[in-house]
């Protein structure tokens, strides 16, 4: 092959490789910037006012990405519950209606019923990932299943887009070159109801969670102008309670 051939296709791979979230809003207006980052400066500890680095899990920035390991094996044979298995992170600052764009992507570890996934508010809105059963959107300490796409399997160690964005009782995901996943529940608009607010992260247990490219908004008043017409778009789903809901108190 020719040193001009071999140039191009090079070129072509790397387009690929480095291709990143292309992906604009659906249903709201941004305002203000509150978070945008492309994790460039390295940093084994982070800004305490913005993340949360919860149940003791491990992260730093290194290698131009936000990366998260469990909790040590110390910190897991000292705790009875709660124990970092998986990595966790919460962005406490994400505003209760916002627009947030994000590259993630799960390494290592294991699929279980409850992780890998991305939540805005703790048990309040959340997406999980199965390597088998595609993508869902579960609601309300994740009694109720609101969304879903069987067809989408993510795959370990490739990155993820997305584009997500809450205003009122509504809630709207995009997955780059994926489904797009569309909610209204009372709960959306709630504050969570455990710690945990706003973005919110799991990996897999024992494994690793790679975050790249974060940016988070506020939203203007209104949303835009064609949203009532976009989302009859999406398909219609109707929820259905996938467990009891934990009675607190």
């Amino acid at each position: 092959m020719k040193f001009a051939a071999v140039a191009t296709l090079f070129a072509s791979l790397l387009s690929i490789a480095t291709a990143g979230n292309s992906l604009e809003a659906l249903m709201v207006e941004t305002n203000e910037t509150v978070i945008e980052t492309d994790f460039s400066t390295p940093s084994k500890k982070l800004d305490r006012d913005l993340y949360t680095m919860r149940q003791a899990t491990r992260w730093e920035i290194i290698d131009g990405v936000l990366s998260g390991l469990p909790s040590s094996a110390e910190t897991q044979a000292a705790r009875a519950h709660h124990k970092g298995l998986e990595p966790r992170l919460s962005v406490p600052v994400t505003p209760a209606e916002s627009a947030t764009r994000f590259s993630i992507r799960f390494l290592e570890g294991e699929e279980t019923a409850i992780v890998p996934f991305v939540e805005f508010g703790h048990h309040v809105i959340r997406l999980r990932f199965s390597l088998t059963e595609g993508v869902s959107l579960l609601a309300d300490y994740e009694s109720m299943k609101v969304a879903e796409d069987r067809t989408y399997l993510y795959e370990p160690g490739k990155w993820i887009h997305l584009f997500a964005e809450l205003k009122g009782d509504e809630f709207v995901i995009q997955i780059q070159d994926g489904p797009t996943l569309y909610a209204k529940h009372p709960v959306i608009s709630r504050p969570a109801p455990s710690g945990g607010n706003g973005l919110g992260v799991a990996g897999p247990t024992g494994g690793k969670v790679e975050i790249d490219d974060l940016t988070i908004w506020s939203v203007k008043e209104n949303a835009q102008t064609s949203w009532k017409e976009t989302k009859t778009e999406f398909p219609a789903f109707e929820p259905v309670q996938v467990r009891e809901k934990p009675v607190k108190g």
